[in-house]
């Protein structure tokens, strides 16, 4: 047997392990004892950094200490993976194996790391505060700007040794097909199956498995009822008397939709005119299995109180649980001096911005199925006995209220008017009304054909745009926040800047926000959770907006701005 070549007395003999490790480019072990980063690759290292220094830049709304950590710990996890992309694409390039760093190297990035992570903490404090001056938050916590570096640096760990655990998982099941197959199959195969396995157990186990443990969980709570409300002792309310449907069916939104709203005594205080007690209609899940029949009862109960007999029928698109933004009904029974009927249905169990994510398609059928039941029952009146019929929705809420028409002349010739708040970026009409909109609008206030039926507002209270051209016939509104996360957030983050970053910034908005490629997605995604926690009137808080925007839509007679005034503090305090 060759026992390869004989060692000179003395001299210990060649280490094969080594060598071969070092002719496959990884460092030898005493070298590797030297890195800071024992486990690092210096490429790695440098898209870190750089994505992590970049987290701070600003987005929409302020941002949590704890929070910022979190967004750090991920884009310097994704720039450590982009890091050892890029080296491993200029290796194939220059045909060469990888190279280990030298004690130097990493000793200079450790130094450059510490001032340019400085600098990125300090302008980042600096923006947090100017975006709070914007939108009169006061709330900071020093101790979570203090422990955000920690947090950070725990993320991107946790990322790490996941991402290095589904590589380790890899190369096993490569070894295992090399056995049957060539190597190059064996890789090819082993990464699909890996990251086929990957997307199945991520959408899955934990994705499914989590919204069915949070539908659970919710559709609990959702048997409780708020504190403070009362089942309607009046039959003009679903759970009322003679209703059609049972209050212990309408879920918790729903008994408290029904339960609430202005008296007609509290109108009547508003208009100082005699006023009417509004009509309320809805149908929660535990009201019929399938959405067309729970719409089907709704519509019936609607038509037993007499809402089909009141001027004003307002169809009201709910978002997640069954909610209704009590703002955006208040606003309209007060300014129809209580002449209304408002009808919703619930169709989930979850929270809106779960619902955001996961039940679009039970939005998009919620309201589709309620307003061809109203309008069913609508048309089959006489001209001269139907009441004005309006559409509105918030966030969710408003693209299901959208899938019920097919663009701006369905709109207009069905309905007498509408009110959307805070449309996400996959509402289709909202994205067509925008894309389509006027050269040298701003995506933020976009101009649609003239303004001729569709038109858009940041502030209602304003003077809505077009404003020297006449709004006739049914007018369609939307009302968008430019620090709306919801309004502006979509994958397309990722990869492609937006017209509303190069543009103008609206009057909350930093100017200082610019785009770059996965910080700015996912900056933006971690405003999602806290849009409505900031004040009326920025994020995703639309209360006091909506009596001007019911304003612009219903043009009531009798109300001057005065009276508006007056209504939106009632609003604002409600």
């Amino acid at each position: 047997m060759d026992q390869g070549p004989p060692t000179a007395p003395g001299v210990p003999p060649p280490d094969d392990g080594r060598r071969h490790a070092e002719e496959r480019g990884a460092a030898p072990t005493d070298a590797r004892r030297r890195l800071p980063i024992r486990h690092a690759t210096l490429p790695g290292a440098c898209g870190a950094l750089l994505l992590g220094c970049l987290s701070f830049s600003p987005s929409l709304l302020p941002r949590a200490g704890i929070l910022q950590g979190v967004i750090t710990g991920i884009l310097a996890a994704i720039g450590y993976a982009l890091g050892v992309t890029a080296a491993w694409i200029w290796r194939a390039f220059t045909d060469r194996e990888p190279r280990p760093a030298r004690g130097r190297s990493w000793r200079v990035l450790l130094v450059a790391g510490v001032v340019l992570f400085g600098v990125a903490f300090g302008l980042g404090q600096y923006w947090q505060h100017r975006i709070r001056l914007l939108l009169g938050v006061t709330e900071y916590s020093l101790l979570q700007a203090i422990v955000m570096p920690l947090v950070a640096f725990l993320f991107f760990w946790i990322i790490l040794l996941a991402a290095r655990g589904v590589r380790r998982v890899y190369r096993w099941v490569a070894g295992l097909l090399r056995m049957y197959v060539g190597e190059r199959a064996a890789k090819a195969v082993g990464g699909i199956l890996v990251a086929a396995a990957s997307v199945l157990l991520l959408s899955g186990l934990l994705v499914d498995g989590l919204v069915a443990a949070a539908n659970q969980a919710f559709s609990l709570r959702d048997t409780q009822t708020e504190e403070g409300v009362v089942r309607p002792s009046t039959a003009l309310r679903s759970g009322g008397p003679g209703t059609f449907v049972p209050w212990d069916s309408l879920g918790r939104k729903g008994r408290t939709f029904v339960a609430g709203g202005p008296s007609a005594a509290e109108i009547e205080r508003f208009t100082r005119r005699p006023a009417q007690e509004p009509v309320r209609s809805y149908a929660g899940l535990q009201t019929a299995g399938d959405t067309e029949t729970r719409a089907a009862r709704a519509v019936a109960d609607l038509r037993r109180i007499g809402g089909f007999r009141r001027h004003n029928l307002l169809v009201m698109t709910t978002t997640g649980s069954g909610w209704v933004d009590p703002a955006a009904v208040d606003s309209f029974e007060y300014l129809t001096g209580g002449d209304s009927a408002t009808v919703a249905l619930q169709y989930s169990y979850l929270p809106s911005w779960m619902s955001y994510l996961v039940d679009q398609s039970k939005a998009r059928e919620a309201g589709r199925e309620l307003f061809d039941a109203v309008y069913d029952t609508w048309s089959k009146l006489p001209p001269d006995a139907r009441p004005r019929l309006y559409v509105a929705g918030e966030s969710l809420g408003s693209f299901g209220g959208e899938t019920a028409f097919s663009g701006e002349y369905d709109l207009r010739n069905r309905t007498s008017g509408t009110l959307f708040a805070g449309p996400p970026q996959f509402n289709t009409l909202f994205r067509r009304f925008s894309d389509h909109r006027e050269a040298g609008s701003p995506e933020i206030q976009p101009v649609y054909e003239n303004g001729r039926t569709v038109r858009f507002a940041s502030d209602a209270a304003m003077a809505v745009p077009p404003s020297d051209t006449p709004w006739e016939g049914t007018r369609v509104l939307y009302l968008l926040h430019a620090s709306d996360p919801i309004v502006w957030w979509g994958p397309h983050l990722m990869y492609d800047e937006p017209d509303w970053i190069g543009e103008a910034p609206g009057h909350d908005v930093l100017e200082s926000m610019f785009w770059v490629p996965f910080v700015t997605f996912w900056q933006v995604t971690a405003d999602l959770p806290f849009a409505t926690g900031v004040p009326d009137g920025h994020g995703h808080t639309y209360r006091a907006e909506y009596v001007d925007g019911w304003n612009a839509v219903l043009r009531p007679s009798g109300v001057g701005e005065e009276d508006l005034h007056r209504l939106r503090t009632v609003i604002s305090q409600g």
